[in-house]
Order: structure tokens, then C-alpha cells, then sequence
């Protein structure tokens, strides 16, 4: 069991009293959500609801980038860099009548 939960309605941690959740809380949701990263949005989505209800105040891309906005980031494989074909076209046939 963590110590890294939320405190509520202030949304801070309640290890580390960063807010919620804590780059602590977040490796270790990474690690409990490993095979299962659907899940863990789903899981933050609703705290999200939560933390929405209680901070009214608090701008709406805000809560999302604190609560869900890093999930997928980590996630995304690394872009493979496309290389352009250095083949050539090949030429195009004379359009001129065979003589």
C-alpha cells in the first residue's frame, strides 16, 4: 500500500503533499498499470471527476494535463525516423512513334 494517496478535497499527496498525483504515485501507477495502460486512464478519468467536482475553480485543461496528460506520454514509442528512398523514378518511355 502507498502512502502516496490523494488528500481530498485539496487533491494534494498525502506522502509528499505535492499535488496528486505526485511523480512518486505516478511511477508507481506506470508500474501497477504496466500491461494495462487503458485501465490506468480509466482509473485517473475518475479521479479526474472527483478532483473536478472539488476545485470547480481549477481550469479544466489543467486538471486534465495533472491527471491524465502524462499517462499516454511515456507510452508513445519513440517515432522511427522515415528516410526518404534515394531510389529513381525510372524514365518514362519516349512518347515519340517507333520509326
Amino acid at each position: 500500500m502507498t502512502t502516496h494517496g490523494p488528500v481530498v478535497p485539496t487533491w494534494s499527496c498525502g506522502g509528499c503533499d505535492l499535488p496528486w498525483p505526485c511523480p512518486t504515485r505516478r511511477r508507481e501507477l506506470r508500474a501497477e498499470y504496466a500491461d494495462a495502460p487503458v485501465s490506468l486512464a480509466l482509473y485517473l478519468g475518475s479521479y479526474l471527476v472527483q478532483a473536478a467536482e472539488d476545485m470547480p475553480w481549477t481550469p479544466a485543461g489543467v486538471l486534465h494535463r495533472r491527471f491524465l496528460g502524462w499517462v499516454r506520454v511515456a507510452d508513445l514509442p519513440t517515432p522511427a525516423v522515415q528516410q526518404r528512398s534515394t531510389a529513381t523514378m525510372p524514365a518514362e518511355p519516349s512518347r515519340e512513334a517507333p520509326q
